[in-house]
């Protein structure tokens, strides 16, 4: 059985790891901080809206990732553009699940959104089948405020424009 997480001390931690402005070294800091501190994952990462309706590969702890991600494909994808956050029991039953890692089962994908524009999103993945619970899903959307609270993201779709 699952211990429970104190998501309120794990927020606090990662305000204080977070030092810095720049969004390289803080979505870096922020995956490898969760990978560390949460149990039962094999991937944790950061896909980027770098171009329309696609998401590149960020930051990321785990095995190689798929690269790139069609807002229209996968939990990503479905985060992406419905920009809200996708918490996955059994990722093999969404049909365009994009299946990185034959080894994960559940998915909980987070949309970073800043003034109404998806940056990208955080996507963590764990071989249990239900890994994510409420509770998860509401600490990790805190741990992304507190990244998008402490970072200064830069809107990479206006920059290739």
């Amino acid at each position: 059985m699952q211990t429970t997480v104190d998501f309120s001390m794990l927020n606090r931690q990662l305000e204080a790891l977070l030092d810095t402005r720049d969004w390289l070294t803080n979505s870096a800091q922020t995956g490898a901080f969760i990978a560390q501190q949460l149990s039962d994952l094999n991937w944790v990462g950061f896909y980027l809206q770098r171009q329309s309706d696609v998401l590149s590969l960020g930051p990321f702890q785990g095995h190689p990732a798929c690269h790139p991600i069609p807002f229209s494909k996968g939990v990503c994808g479905a985060a992406a553009r419905q920009q809200t956050t996708q918490r996955i029991d059994d990722v093999h039953a969404v049909e365009d699940h994009i299946a990185c890692d034959a080894n994960s089962r559940s998915e909980l994908v987070v949309p970073i959104v800043v003034n109404g524009h998806l940056w990208g999103v955080l996507d963590l993945d764990s071989p249990l089948h239900g890994r994510f619970t409420q509770q998860d899903q509401a600490g990790i959307e805190a741990l992304v405020a507190t990244f998008i609270q402490q970072t200064d993201l830069p809107n990479f779709t206006a920059e290739a424009n």
